[in-house]
């Protein structure tokens, strides 16, 4: 996968200035059904050691959830972790593995937020607007928000992530009694669209199975 277009900005910037990127970059992330034909799902995750962070990208053929592509990347951390800005400290990672995959995924998904964020523009959002590609944001734990209802404990129950009147996400059961994960938009998804799509690749376990693959490359040694 090769993406020629310049970056936007720099990584290692003042957390104001990180802040101010994404309340400039949010404007651009837009909502839209996701493409029929879809055949790939690519997981994105970060595991950071010391000062080192390695990302990892598995991609997933659908409907069968076979690995198709895999890629790894490794680089010093430029950027501290701060809640609400972690795609300046895992983006730096991920994109030059993006770059070492043999091809495009039609959608990519992140372990961490997209709208469900305090300035509407977390990791997933971040990767999606830099790509131009639909993305869409699962993570194990509220950022911002609570669930609007109650939730059901069957697999597939859903209930609206809302934030000061807003619905920014959908709190979603991927397995029977089991906690849920937070689903939300990166970019060109909707929301119901994309929590059905992370539902399907949930057969068996709670995480989605390309961010679980992803999640098992980038804790691997190289």
């Amino acid at each position: 996968m090769q993406d020629s277009r310049p970056h936007p900005h720099d990584w290692n910037v003042s957390t104001d200035e990180a802040k101010r990127i994404q309340r400039r970059l949010a404007s651009e992330v837009t909502e839209r059904a996701l493409p029929d034909g879809g055949e790939t799902v690519a997981g994105i995750d970060v595991s950071v050691r010391d000062d080192t962070a390695q990302a990892a990208v598995s991609v997933l053929r659908l409907p069968e959830l076979d690995v198709v592509d895999e890629a790894t990347h490794r680089c010093e951390v430029p950027f501290p972790y701060v809640p609400g800005l972690l795609s300046f400290r895992e983006m730096p990672a991920v994109l030059p593995a993006l770059e070492r995959l043999h091809s495009t995924p039609d959608v990519f998904v992140t372990d961490s937020h997209g709208a469900a964020h305090p300035r509407r523009f977390g990791l997933a959002c971040h990767l999606g607007v830099l790509l131009d590609a639909p993305a869409i944001g699962v993570a194990k734990s509220i950022l911002v928000g609570a669930p609007q209802g109650e939730l059901g404990p069957e697999k597939g129950s859903r209930v609206p992530l809302v934030d000061d009147g807003e619905t920014v996400g959908t709190v979603l059961r991927t397995r029977t009694d089991v906690n849920p994960v937070y689903v939300s938009v990166g970019h060109r998804c909707t929301l119901d669209g994309a929590a059905d799509l992370m539902l399907d690749c949930s057969p068996r376990y709670k995480i989605p199975e390309p961010t679980r693959q992803a999640h098992k490359l980038s804790r691997a040694e190289g």
